[in-house]
C-alpha cells in the first residue's frame, strides 16, 4: 500500500552506496552498509509510519526516515509562513509546533478522504486571496497502489490548485532535488556513491538521477509494463524485486 514505497540508502567503506524501496533492512545493515528509507508517505506521521513497518519485521527507526512533512516545517519556520492544511488528518502532528493563525501559504499532502470539494475549495480560497500565493506540495505523485487498486495522488490536486491560481507549488518530496540531496547530506554520502531502488519511474528513478545518483527500478509495486518506454527517464536496470537488486549489490562489494 502507499507508505511502503520508500528508500533504502547504504554506504560501505568500500564506497558503495545504496538506496532502495522495500525491506531487506537487516541485511543491508549487517553487510556494513548505510541505509536511509525515503518516502513520500504523508498519511502518517514518521512515528507511526516506523511503527507500522516495525510490526511487519522492519530494521527501521525514526531517524532512518527522510519524509516530506518534516522537511516542509523546515521551510515553514525558515521562511515565517503560517500553513493553511489541507493534508491527512493523522499528518497532521507533525506540523503541531507551526503556526496556522492568518494563514499565508497552503501546504497540500495525500489527503485521502480529505480531497473533497469544500476542503479544496478551501485552499483555493486561501491561495486566490493572496498577492503572491505559495502553494506548497509534500510531494507530486500522480497515483499509487492500494490492496483494492490505484489511486489518485496528492500530485492531481496539486495541479487543479495550480492551475486555478495560476501559481507553481514547490514541492518538497520526491522527486524534487531538495528532498534527495536532504537524505544524502544527513547520511554524509556524495549522490555518486548511491542508488536509488524503487518502483516509480518518475518520483525514484527520475528524481535520483537528477541528483546525480544511479536508479534502479523494481518489476513491483506500482511498476507498469509501459515504464520501460518512458520517453524520458531510463533507469540505469531493472530487477525483478528488491531481494534481487540486494543481491547482485552485495555481491559486488
Amino acid at each position: 500500500r502507499k507508505g511502503t514505497g520508500f528508500g533504502l540508502w547504504y554506504s560501505g567503506d568500500g564506497g558503495h552506496h545504496l538506496c532502495c524501496s522495500i525491506p531487506l533492512s537487516s541485511l543491508i545493515k549487517t553487510s556494513g552498509l548505510k541505509l536511509r528509507f525515503c518516502t513520500n508517505e504523508t498519511q502518517a506521521t514518521r512515528e507511526k509510519f516506523v511503527k507500522k513497518l516495525q510490526g511487519m519485521g522492519f530494521d527501521i527507526s525514526v531517524d532512518e526516515v527522510t519524509a516530506p512533512a518534516p522537511a516542509a516545517c523546515r521551510i515553514l519556520k525558515e521562511r515565517s509562513l503560517r500553513p493553511h492544511l489541507l493534508v491527512h488528518n493523522d499528518l497532521v502532528p507533525e506540523f503541531a509546533e507551526i503556526d496556522k493563525a492568518n494563514p499565508n501559504c497552503v501546504v497540500i499532502g495525500d489527503a485521502a478522504e480529505n480531497f473533497t470539494y469544500a476542503n479544496l475549495n478551501e485552499a483555493f480560497r486561501v491561495l486566490i486571496g493572496m498577492e503572491k500565493p505559495v502553494l506548497i506540495s509534500l510531494g507530486r505523485g500522480r497515483y499509487y497502489k492500494e490492496t483494492d487498486g490505484l489511486k489518485l495522488d496528492v500530485g492531481a490536486y496539486m495541479k487543479a490548485l495550480e492551475y486555478a491560481c495560476d501559481v507553481q507549488a514547490e514541492v518538497v518530496g520526491k522527486p524534487a532535488k531538495m528532498f534527495f540531496e536532504s537524505a544524502l547530506a544527513e547520511m554524509g554520502v556524495p549522490p555518486q556513491q548511491a542508488i536509488m531502488i524503487g518502483d516509480d519511474i518518475v518520483n525514484d528513478v527520475g528524481g535520483a538521477q537528477r541528483c546525480g545518483m544511479r536508479a534502479l527500478q523494481v518489476r513491483t509495486g506500482k511498476y507498469r509494463p509501459c515504464d520501460e518506454n518512458h520517453p524520458h527517464v531510463k533507469p540505469d536496470a531493472y530487477v525483478n524485486n528488491l531481494a534481487e537488486a540486494v543481491d547482485i549489490i552485495l555481491q559486488q562489494l
